[in-house]
């Protein structure tokens, strides 16, 4: 008998005003979904970064697949914001290489028709990744893969505190937007960064 496989997918990112909106999607079979309770698997936000990091390898062996996708500042203030989650959430679903009966989305809406899939049976889930296990495993390997973009932009931009901040608009962050100007990976389209178009420079 096939296996029933469930996919879950969620960003991070969204309300950031610097880096990328990253989106992670994960498949495995139904049977196996209580296994990641049991791991500790539950929102993102509500684990340290020592567990989501140790939590990472133990998704990646339980899961059939998984995919990682971004989608860049440029592309983000081109679209919106809401146009890029939806953008990065079904490059991340597409990359999967397989076909879920059914994919949990972190939000209040489905996504559109998958260009290079067949449509799945999508159910869209408020706070999903409280919600649904699937979806806080694609939580977690989100954001330790974006956390982990922010410490190597740190390392080229440390005026912005990134370290800390990871792009959100934290007072240290906009203060130093005040002082400094936008970088080429700040969101020109979000209020705090509009003043500053023209200041992007290598820091």
């Amino acid at each position: 008998m096939e296996e029933r496989l469930i996919a879950g997918v969620d960003e991070v990112g969204r309300g950031c005003l610097f880096g990328e909106v990253v989106a992670a999607a994960v498949v495995l079979p139904l049977k196996k979904v209580h296994l990641l309770r049991q791991m500790g698997v539950t929102d993102s936000k509500l684990l340290s970064p020592g567990k989501r990091k140790r939590l990472v390898p133990l998704i990646q062996q339980l899961v059939s697949a998984y995919h990682i996708a971004e989608v860049d500042s440029t592309t983000i203030d081109r679209l919106n914001i809401h146009q890029a989650v939806i953008l990065a959430m079904t490059k991340a679903l597409e990359g999967l290489g397989v076909a879920p009966f059914v994919c949990l989305i972190d939000g209040p809406s489905s996504l559109p028709p998958l260009a290079k899939k067949a449509p799945l049976r999508q159910i869209a889930l408020v706070k999903g990744d409280k919600r649904s296990p699937v979806i806080a495993a694609a939580s977690i390997l989100a954001k330790v893969w974006r956390d982990e973009k922010m410490r190597q932009y740190h390392q080229i931009y440390p005026q912005y505190d990134l370290l800390n901040n990871k792009g959100y608009p934290t007072k240290k962050h906009l203060q130093a937007i005040a002082r400094y100007g936008v970088t080429p990976h700040h969101r020109l389209s979000f209020a705090p960064c509009k003043a500053y178009p023209h200041s992007s420079q290598e820091h």
